[in-house]
């Protein structure tokens, strides 16, 4: 397993997370979904090590290597207004939507900024084009998008998780209304939230996440005591806000097990893809993530490139692996060359270390 520093600071740690976020965004702008893993090789070579235009006729076509997609410009949106508010500020968030994000759009998938607009961003704009107020605007996707924004709000939050919790899964109610989704979100949003704290990624960690669902900050509902053992007396009814089952807290460490198990064996580990999925679905995405991270720890660029090389929704699995190898290895894991080669990298750099002195 890759040794992690003790020394990295948790400043550096939340600085990591959303470069790594936007770097893996933008290495798979080029390379985006291809789910014929040959088509993908004959394209772009045997192995993406590096930021790449895309193909005439595919997603994001016209874009410079090294760009954003619409994942990357909406975190940015988002990670604007936790700066400048200087906390989540919700109806802040809503009016940057609606201001500088849905003008561009026009309801169809191949449009807007990025490329590509993604179905849980369709049907929010559809539905504030047809009068209706968010709040009333979520519906049923069940991909990764609104992970891909609120991991800022995670990190802003990280040090108080009760806050996390109730910010995160506010926002991503505003575009996905699947209970599943969002508690499968708000557990990688936790997640990356105790990474960025110093926390390890390994199988004691779910165990962690399990303390803070009995203590109250983490709004799931069990049924079992301590480490999933035998329930002890009545059951505590679910509350209001509550997510029905606390399963998605328990995937990081088995799969951080199964990452380290001679037992178990990917490889090479851009075949993770085939293993988990390569669709775009939460219960793919994660689970990919969430190996490659623990596999390689805070090595960013072996993380988000096996992350690309992997094909299919590889955009939102490197962009996800990305914020978790940098919180896990700081902004000094990440290779100066994808910082170099990011477009706005300079400004992402900015936002990041202001949102990392304002973070509690």
């Amino acid at each position: 397993m890759p040794q992690i520093p003790s020394s990295v600071s948790r400043k550096n740690r939340i600085q990591g997370a959303l470069l790594g976020a936007f770097i893996g965004d933008a290495l798979a702008l080029g390379p985006h979904w291809y789910y014929d893993l040959d088509a993908l090789r004959r394209d772009y070579g045997d192995w993406v090590s590096d930021y790449t235009a895309p193909k005439p006729g595919r997603y994001h076509e016209g874009l410079p290597a090294g760009a954003s997609s619409q994942a990357g410009f909406i975190l940015a949106l988002t990670l604007r207004s936790l700066v400048e508010r200087k906390s989540y500020d919700e109806e802040d968030f809503c009016a940057r939507m609606d201001r500088e994000l849905f003008p561009l759009l026009d309801g169809t998938p191949m449009a807007g900024p990025g490329g590509y607009t993604s179905q849980s961003i369709r049907e929010a704009w559809r539905k504030r084009h047809a009068g209706l107020p968010w709040g009333q605007v979520a519906g049923l996707a069940d991909n990764t998008e609104g992970a891909e924004r609120v991991l800022a709000i995670a990190v802003r939050y990280a040090g108080e998780p009760s806050q996390l919790a109730r910010h995160v899964s506010s926002n991503v109610a505003l575009t996905q209304r699947d209970p599943t989704v969002g508690a499968m979100t708000l557990a990688f949003a936790v997640v990356l939230g105790q990474l960025v704290n110093g926390v390890a990624l390994n199988g004691d960690l779910s165990g962690r996440l399990m303390g803070m669902v009995k203590s109250g900050e983490l709004p799931f509902h069990t049924v079992t005591s301590g480490a999933l053992d035998v329930p002890q007396g009545a059951e505590a009814p679910l509350q209001a806000g509550q997510f029905a089952s606390p399963d998605a807290l328990l995937t990081v460490s088995s799969i951080a097990r199964a990452a380290h198990d001679p037992g178990v064996a990917i490889e090479p580990a851009s075949k993770v893809g085939l293993v988990y999925g390569l669709p775009c679905a939460v219960y793919h995405q994660f689970p990919a993530a969430y190996y490659l991270a623990a596999r390689f720890q805070g090595d960013v660029e072996q993380g988000v490139l096996n992350a690309v090389n992997a094909g299919g929704q590889n955009q939102a699995r490197a962009m996800l692996t990305g914020a978790l190898c940098g919180a896990l290895g700081g902004l000094e894991a990440i290779p100066a060359r994808f910082i170099a080669g990011l477009e706005k990298g300079e400004e992402y750099l900015a936002l990041a270390e202001t949102l990392a002195n304002q973070a509690n």
